[in-house]
């Protein structure tokens, strides 16, 4: 155990840590991605767990009109804090810097294939539970704050349509993670 005293007399105490993988696919006859990022969390106290997190994501595409297809990879790192309550919700925030082909103008508009940092910065909660104290599942909506114009994750956003018609992208996005116990006492 690590406890941590802060000047204003609470403490923190590190009780175990956990695993977390949360997995990303999506395929059609245009293309697609499969992903995968890790955390390594630890617990502090009963209801917080904060870490670094990896993500590497490889995306493809495949315009059968034109005959082009290519291919790329995402991967980057970051930190994590998600806050547990009841055994049933969780609310947390998750920052990472993700290195990506997309110009900082975004996938569609802009200069060339150049390569870019993309931060992204992710407020969210939902359903978490765990089971038997051998996984816990999260499942929840994450919302992209910075919603920066070169962000891989804007191919997993949501849309809506406005009252014209249209569609607007909403950075928006479910996630479902999975958390294993190591550690614990």
């Amino acid at each position: 155990l690590l406890a941590i005293e802060t000047s204003n007399a609470q403490s923190f105490t590190v009780d175990g840590s956990e695993i977390g993988i949360d997995l990303a696919f999506s395929a059609s006859t245009n293309g697609g991605n499969v992903g995968l990022g890790l955390k390594y969390g630890f617990n502090i106290g009963e209801y917080l767990i904060v870490g670094p997190s990896v993500r590497y994501e490889r995306l493809w595409w495949k315009n059968n009109y034109l005959g082009y297809e290519g291919g790329y990879n995402i991967w980057g790192g970051g930190a994590f804090i998600h806050a547990r309550f009841f055994n049933a919700l969780f609310i947390g925030t998750e920052f990472e810097m993700l290195k990506t082909p997309y110009p900082k103008t975004g996938p569609f508009g802009g200069a060339a294939y150049n390569g870019s940092w993309a931060p992204t910065l992710l407020v969210g909660g939902g359903f978490s539970m765990e089971f038997n104290e051998a996984v816990r599942i999260n499942a929840g909506i994450m919302y992209d704050v910075i919603n920066a114009p070169n962000s891989p994750f804007q191919s997993s956003y949501m849309t809506k349509t406005t009252s014209t018609g249209a569609s607007k992208v909403v950075p928006v996005f479910y996630r479902l993670a999975f958390f294993f116990p190591i550690g614990r006492e």
